[in-house]
Parts: structure tokens; C-alpha cells; sequence
């Protein structure tokens, strides 16, 4: 486990602007010492997991190209911006981002685990203690992200501005944009995980921190065939939510869940309805269990609920060491071990982030300033819009 895993130590801060591959050089050089240590680590990973080496997962990696360009080339171009500005050749970075594809598509063929993902939550105004939009998650990985995660806050001339908790290298991962929408998000893996090149999940993510608004998002994920199962957790400050299970392919492959009393909660299964197996409670047998204990606690200390409930929510233990704070299995080789990496709760209204660099149960949140990257103007903002 890394230095911030152990100690909470903050997580690096990477600032940049411009054009897509001027941004993308620009977080490159300033976490090339991460992304090559991503690198370096999924090495170990693919091949544990697909039984690839690294030339094959380059070969794969490949055949993504061609699908990102098309569905947006800034992001290939941001891409292989990270490439040059961290000293590394453009397919590695692109094996890094679609690391996704590649372990979820293997453990399909395979039926095995996979490390636990994540636990994530959104509240409308209805709901909330302040009557703001809130929205959150713990993001369980492997415990080598202690030493790769970044906080990337990118300026955009073309898009709204956002910041989003990420690994280093990847285009993008937990986060809120300047637009006013917040973006959790919980693996998914079904029968249908194959790892077919298409638009991979990274991608994916990125294209939503680009949208506007809530119908702005769904159409992100509408546009063009994905490549992966993926659940996004989309809400607004406008006051809105939705959860969208996706399934490899295109727009007809999309599930909707709404919230209920005003609350979305969501882990790594599916709650729809779906026309292929659903693997993940196979692969991820912890989910509907993380699942109920965060059903449990917003009934107790619902029907208003605050940021503070969630921090508390989120550090909770139950079926330890596979609960929502969720800490290494030492019954399981190093490489199926999973850990909350990090904790991220947001305010929409107020255009606050906080951040638990580590384990929420003893890592204390920090609150990140975003209060100047996110005041630009949304061009669709309605005439009433709240300034806070």
C-alpha cells in the first residue's frame, strides 16, 4: 500500500488548460511519476487477470483508437497529449485507460471475482437537509491507486470546466463540472463483456464531465456503440438525478433507475431488468450487501439528509473487510485485494468537493476550492439559476 493509502497524505493537484493536447501534455508532465507507476502496475494486473504480457495488451489497446476518434477526437487527442508530457508512447497511456475493458471482459469469460468497486449515492433538494443537490461515493480499487490518484482540475475553452478524482493518466473518473452536474459512477459486468473495441468507459466518463445538463449526459452515452458495462450516476443542481446501467452496445442497451423519495443509491449489480446475465454479484459478491447497509442508514436518518450523514455512512464496516469502507482481504493474493482509495462528496448547488485521501473511517475529508474553476457560466443556464 502507498504513502497516502497509510497516512492520508493529499493526493496530488494537477491544474491545466488550453486546447485538448495542451492539456493533456500539461497533466502528463505534472504526474508522470503516477502514470508511470499505472503503468507499470497494470502490467502486473492484466496479466494476472487476462493472462496477457504487455505486448498483447498493447495490441489491444490498439484497436481502441480508432473508435475514441471517432466518437471525439479531442479525447485522443488528450491522450496522446498525457503520452508526450509524461515520457511514455501513446498506447500505453490508451492501455491504461481501457484497463476496464480488459479485466472486466476477461473475468466475464471467466466468471471470476474481480476487486470490489465502488458505493455511491445522490440526494435531490427534496431530500436534503439544505435543499441542495449532494452526491458522493467511495471508490474501491486496488490498493496500488494509493499511489497513482491525482485531483485534475482542467480550464476548457470548447466544454465547461471541471474537476475530477482520477488515476493518473486515465481521461477521467468521480466529478463536477462548471455546468453544475456531478458524476459518480460503479462498475458493471455482464455475459455480454467481451471486450469488443468500442468506447471504452474512461472515455465515457470524460464525455459526461463535457455535458451541460442531465439529457446533455444521457446522450453522451447514446451517441456511439460502448465497449463495456458501466453503472454512471448522473445528477444536477437543477434538482436532478438519474442512474443509467449500461450494457456493451448502443442506445438500446441503456437502463434508467430514478430516484425514490428523492434518493439514488447504487453499488456493482444491476437493478434493472436486463437481456443478458448480469456477472456482477458473481464477480463482486459484497455489492447487495453494501447496498442494504446504505438503504439501512438513509432510513434511519433519512427523510433529511446531509453531507455529514454520508461521511459517517460512508466509513461504515460492516462485513468487514468487505463493507462500504472496504480494507484489504488478507485472505487474497495481493493482486484481488481491494481498498477504498478514496472518498469524494459534493455539494452542486455550492460547487464544493471534499475529499478523503485514503480510508473515510480515519482519513478526514478536505474540502478542495473550486469555487473559481467552477464559476464560469453554463451557455444553457436557466434565467433563475442559483449564483452559490
Amino acid at each position: 500500500m502507498g504513502a497516502s493509502g497509510e497516512t492520508g497524505a493529499p493526493f496530488p493537484h494537477v491544474r491545466v488548460g488550453g486546447e485538448a493536447r495542451e492539456r493533456g501534455r500539461a497533466y502528463g508532465a505534472a504526474a508522470a511519476e503516477r502514470v508511470a507507476r499505472s503503468v507499470e502496475a497494470y502490467r502486473e494486473v492484466f496479466a494476472h487477470y487476462a493472462g496477457w504480457d504487455w505486448s498483447r495488451v498493447r495490441e489491444e489497446a490498439a484497436l481502441y483508437e480508432e473508435p475514441i476518434k471517432a466518437y471525439g477526437a479531442k479525447y485522443m487527442d488528450e491522450l496522446r497529449g498525457i503520452a508526450e508530457g509524461a515520457g511514455l508512447e501513446l498506447v500505453d497511456v490508451l492501455a491504461i485507460n481501457v484497463r476496464t475493458e480488459v479485466m472486466f471482459a476477461a473475468q466475464a469469460r471467466q466468471a471470476g471475482r474481480l476487486p470490489s468497486e465502488c458505493s455511491a449515492f445522490a440526494v435531490l433538494p427534496e431530500a436534503s437537509a439544505d435543499g441542495h443537490t449532494l452526491v458522493g461515493q467511495n471508490w474501491d480499487w486496488l490498493p496500488h491507486c494509493f499511489d497513482t490518484v491525482v485531483v485534475l482540475e482542467a480550464e476548457q475553452d470548447d466544454g465547461p470546466n471541471f474537476v475530477t478524482v482520477v488515476e493518473a493518466g486515465l481521461l477521467a473518473k468521480t466529478g463536477m463540472n462548471s455546468s453544475g452536474l456531478g458524476l459518480v459512477t460503479n462498475a458493471l459486468v455482464t455475459a455480454a463483456d467481451r471486450g469488443e473495441p468500442a468506447v471504452p468507459f474512461h472515455v465515457l466518463l470524460r464525455a459526461i464531465l463535457d455535458a451541460h445538463n442531465a439529457s446533455d449526459a444521457l446522450a453522451a452515452l447514446q451517441r456511439s456503440k460502448r465497449s463495456s458495462s458501466a453503472n454512471y450516476l448522473i445528477a444536477h443542481r437543477d434538482g436532478l438525478a438519474v442512474d443509467v446501467e449500461a450494457v456493451p452496445g448502443d442506445f438500446r442497451r441503456l437502463f434508467l433507475v430514478f430516484p425514490e423519495d428523492g434518493v439514488l443509491l447504487h453499488t456493482n449489480h444491476f437493478l434493472s431488468q436486463l437481456p443478458v446475465t448480469d456477472v456482477s454479484v458473481w464477480s463482486m459478491p459484497d455489492s447487495p450487501f453494501r447496498l442494504e447497509r446504505m438503504r439501512r442508514a438513509v432510513r434511519e436518518r433519512g427523510p433529511k439528509l446531509s453531507l455529514e450523514d454520508f461521511r459517517e455512512l460512508l466509513g461504515d464496516h460492516a462485513n468487514h473487510p468487505s463493507g462500504v469502507c472496504c480494507h484489504p482481504d488478507p485472505r487474497l493474493v495481493p493482486l484481488e485485494r481491494s481498498a477504498t482509495v478514496a472518498s469524494v462528496l459534493m455539494d452542486l448547488d455550492a460547487m464544493r468537493m471534499w475529499v478523503a485521501d485514503g480510508f473515510p473511517c480515519r482519513t478526514p475529508y478536505r474540502e478542495l476550492d473550486c469555487s473559481e474553476l467552477l464559476a464560469k457560466p453554463s451557455p444553457v443556464a436557466a434565467p433563475n439559476a442559483k449564483d452559490d
